[in-house]
């Protein structure tokens, strides 16, 4: 049976693809310095990362996660991100699916709370 559920993984350290992943970069922006073919994944899903203006406004202050993460998921919950959200989640039921992200601190990213929303959990 193949492994399920959702990792996050950063571009900069990522080990590689493992059999049966589903990879998908998550952020509005392409990673710096990485060539295209460079990052193995599957799609890039822009619509389901951060919008611009949320994205500068948390700037990655620790202290504006909380916010950060409502207005995300506020964000998450309304087209055209939903509909990638709830694809995203059947992948995640049939196999394991790997975010792909830039950020440096990932447990206070997009990609986080993107993982805790297609998991089901608050965070």
């Amino acid at each position: 049976m193949p492994a399920r559920g959702v990792r996050v993984t950063r571009v900069y350290g990522d080990p590689g693809r493992r059999a049966g992943e589903h990879r998908v970069l998550v952020d509005r922006l392409w990673p710096r310095g990485v060539a295209k073919e460079a990052v193995d994944h599957d799609e890039w899903v822009k619509d389901v990362a951060p919008s611009t203006g949320l994205r500068r406004w948390y700037g990655h202050d620790p202290e504006r996660f909380a916010e950060f993460s409502r207005r995300y998921r506020d964000e998450l919950a309304e087209p055209p991100a939903l509909e990638v959200v709830e694809r995203l989640r059947g992948i995640a039921r049939r196999r394991r699916l790997v975010l792909l992200t830039a950020t440096r601190d990932v447990d206070r990213s997009g990609a986080a709370v993107l993982q805790a929303v297609l998991e089901g959990h608050d965070r």
